[in-house]
């Protein structure tokens, strides 16, 4: 008995991947590792797979696509193994439909996965706060059926197609075969390795499901024969790879439509296909030569992936890269902060001081706001909106009235960003109400999906397609996908240049918002508004002289040949928010050309510009102003419990290094930034308070505020949040610090009966 199932085809199939076909076991091994919670936990991967969204909602539609999905990727697994492994089991051969009897056998790993799946699926959706647990029937019937039709489509294929031994050699098929040069090729090829192949499967399961034993009188066929059954039934699975490609290539021309921009789960899944079949594309023609080839083409393919055609620039639209390029030299940056530019800037900031002034009684002196709010990805800009309409809501709009600085980094500039442009429509249009809870709704959309989507039916090859915006021409990619999809969850009202923002800051209307990104070419600052602020970035007395290095780049005056205030205002908080890999990094026309990123690295809280400003224009606030109020909101909790330590083990003690690096980054910044406050805190000549609001889920879990007392799970850095993840941003407001502090702005601005 022990013998049977030892050489049984299954556990045959299983012991042959695991010593020849690791790479493609750990695909699935990573897979679990994901779904259950082992993997890309904090940027929310296994959310992906447990909890899609299609459509912007979580249905049994979302669950049949990813159903599809997983089988693609199933079937790819078994066509894949089938090309390079299928031909050492000549029993094969003789029997009907020769790959689903493979695929059967070949199932161990993948139904590994789906029983897994379907436990974790099941646990996870019945703690999700479903209005019913039929729901979660509802779901994985929706699963279910997206891998039966995805199964029987394939499958109903291959039994139409592929033939046995017997079929194969009745009639002209074997005429045909003879007639292709590559097939030739391979069937000769592998009749040379078969000579030393062992066939060591005493049984396998049949259509029915039932063990039976493997042909005793299968050495009387010829091998040659027998081996032209396999190459027959390779070529039909060639085939149905080149089609599933070219199938979602085809699909990147319309991938605009929202009805085709599939759960970013399933993009996965099909980008995992396609490299997998292409493995058993390069096996089936290159045979033992595969190897060398790949890599000799990936040496090519980086060699020449700097050539201007296949190295497209991701560009931020609306600025005209077809000018000649601003030199981007040390020099330049001096230039642009010369005494004098610097004098004209303060002069025209302080100007728009005056205008925000005037919005108070004469001989009043109003209390100065900035707000500070992290980055943090969608969670970031949810609970900084939230944050924002709360205030707003408390003092009757007061502290909004008041303030005249935003600064912060990725989501939280967007979640700035968005409440500011809300606030500005309201002053002229009623329809806009800054406390509607409907734009928590908005920018909480899934914008994940066609990021996703993009990147697998375009950005992974060469990019063609173009769109226009205000008179210049730009290729699409993911970075348009993300604009596009923020532009639509926004219902439109952020689509606006950048020069759009200049008058109403101007006026005092609303509060500036320098938006910054990282230029990842020197670490400066790039500081886009549509008001130079040079001032962020160089000494004001000059005391430095000429060994100062310049801290930041005013993007306006930079770029100004190149129309710098038409850029389009998403553009300039995509590149504020542009996560590794998620989104590209964009590139401006300069030489070297300057390239950004996501400014979260240098200053995720927005502290140390909101500091910067302060040190640049106290003697103003401390002769027009009652004193400073700093509002910081902060997707994190800012003083946690110092962890319990075990002694690493090997492994761990190799990655802890860089593992420290990445946790403590957020603990740096902050601490560094405690440093600054305390130094302006005890040295400005005006008073400064501070008022923290911080998204700890933990913290109201902990003081049993959530009524349903369930678990507040974190969100995850991610451009797309589930509903569990969206009620604990929600309910953090309420958690006790949170309360202390709208309680203090309470008092520091009472609303007006």
């Amino acid at each position: 008995m022990r013998e049977r199932i030892l050489y049984s085809f299954p556990v045959q199939l299983f012991l042959l991947h695991l010593r020849k076909n690791l790479a493609l076991v750990l695909v699935w091994v990573v897979l679990l590792g994901v779904i259950l919670e082992h993997f890309g936990v904090v940027l929310g991967i296994p959310f992906l797979f447990l909890d899609p969204e299609y459509l912007h909602q979580v249905s049994w539609l979302s669950f049949f696509l990813i159903g599809v999905g997983m089988a693609i990727l199933t079937m790819a697994f078994h066509m894949t193994t089938y090309i390079m492994d299928g031909r050492q089991f000549k029993f094969l051969a003789v029997v009907p439909k020769p790959f689903i009897h493979f695929c059967i056998n070949n199932s161990l790993i993948p139904l590994i996965f789906y029983i897994v799946y379907s436990v974790k699926f099941v646990i996870f959706q019945l703690d999700n706060d479903l209005a019913s647990n039929w729901e979660v029937v509802k779901f994985y019937a929706g699963f279910s059926l997206g891998g039966l039709v995805s199964y029987s489509l394939i499958f109903g294929y291959f039994a139409w197609t592929n033939k046995d031994f017997f079929v194969l050699f009745a009639g002209t098929l074997d005429k045909r075969l003879r007639k292709v040069r590559f097939t030739r090729a391979n069937v000769l090829s592998q009749y040379k390795e078969l000579k030393i192949v062992k066939d060591e499967v005493s049984s396998y399961f049949n259509l029915g499901l039932k063990l039976v034993p493997v042909r005793p009188d299968i050495s009387r066929f010829e091998t040659r024969k027998l081996l032209r059954v396999f190459d027959q039934n390779h070529l039909n699975l060639f085939l149905i790879q080149i089609f599933l490609i070219l199938f979602v290539l085809f699909l990147g021309f319309f991938k605009e439509k929202e009805i085709l921009q599939f759960p970013a789960a399933m993009s996965v899944t099909l980008l995992l296909a396609i490299l997998v079949m292409l493995v058993g594309a390069m096996s089936f023609w290159l045979r033992s030569w595969a190897t060398l080839v790949v890599f000799l083409l990936l040496i090519t393919i980086n060699y020449l992936s700097n050539v201007s055609f296949l190295n497209r620039p991701h560009e931020a639209y609306g600025i005209d890269y077809g000018a000649k390029p601003a030199p981007y030299t040390l020099a330049r940056l001096d230039s642009l902060t010369h005494p004098d530019t610097l004098r004209k800037d303060r002069e025209n900031t302080i100007r728009i001081l005056e205008n925000w002034k005037a919005k108070f009684p004469a001989d009043s002196l109003p209390k100065f706001v900035i707000v500070a709010a992290s980055g943090g990805g969608q969670r970031a800009a949810l609970w900084t909106l939230h944050v924002l309409q709360t205030i707003h809501e408390k003092t009757q709009g007061q502290i909004t009235k008041h303030t005249e600085l935003y600064t912060g980094a990725s989501g939280g500039v967007i979640g700035e960003a968005f409440f500011r442009e809300i606030y500005l429509r309201s002053l002229t249009d009623p329809a806009f109400d800054p406390k509607d809870p409907k734009y928590l709704a908005q920018i909480s959309d899934d914008n994940l999906n066609p990021i996703l989507f993009t990147l697998l039916v375009n950005d992974l090859l060469i990019r063609n397609q173009r769109f226009e915006y205000r008179g210049y021409s730009h290729l699409k990619d993911r970075g348009y996908a993300f604009e596009n999809q923020l532009n639509i969850n926004t219902k439109k009202i952020l689509d606006k240049p950048l020069e759009s923002y200049r008058t109403p800051e101007a006026k005092g209307q609303i509060p500036l918002l320098p938006v910054t990104a990282l230029v990842t070419n020197d670490g400066r600052k790039l500081v886009i508004s549509p008001h130079s602020m040079s001032y962020l970035g160089s000494s004001i007395m000059g005391k430095s002289g000429a060994d100062e290095k310049k801290q930041s780049i005013d993007f306006l005056r930079f770029f100004v040949r190149h129309n710098s205030g038409n850029l389009r205002f998403l553009s300039a908080l995509r590149m504020s928010a542009t996560f590794p890999f998620i989104t590209p990094n964009v590139e401006l026309p300069s030489t070297p050309t300057m390239e950004t990123m996501d400014t979260g690295l240098s200053d995720n809280f927005g502290v140390q510009d909101a500091l910067r400003f302060l040190y640049v224009f106290q003697d103003w606030i401390s002769k027009n102003t009652s004193g400073v109020v700093l509002v910081t909101i902060r997707d994190s909790e800012k003083s946690t419990e110092i962890p319990q330590t075990e002694p690493p083990r090997i492994f761990e003690k190799i990655f802890t290094p860089l593992k420290n690096i990445y946790i403590n980054w957020d603990n740096l910044q902050t601490i560094q930034n405690e440093v600054l406050f305390n130094y302006m805190n005890e040295s400005m000549p005006f008073e400064l308070e501070r008022v923290e609001f911080e998204y700890a889920p933990e913290q109201v879990q902990i003081e049993e505020l959530t009524g349903s007392q369930e678990t507040m799970q974190r969100a995850s850095l991610n451009w797309r949040l589930t509903a569990k993840e969206k009620r604990s941003i929600i309910n953090s407001i309420g958690s006790y610090k949170n309360r202390q502090s709208i309680e203090k702005v309470q008092r520091i601005f009472p609303a007006k009966n």
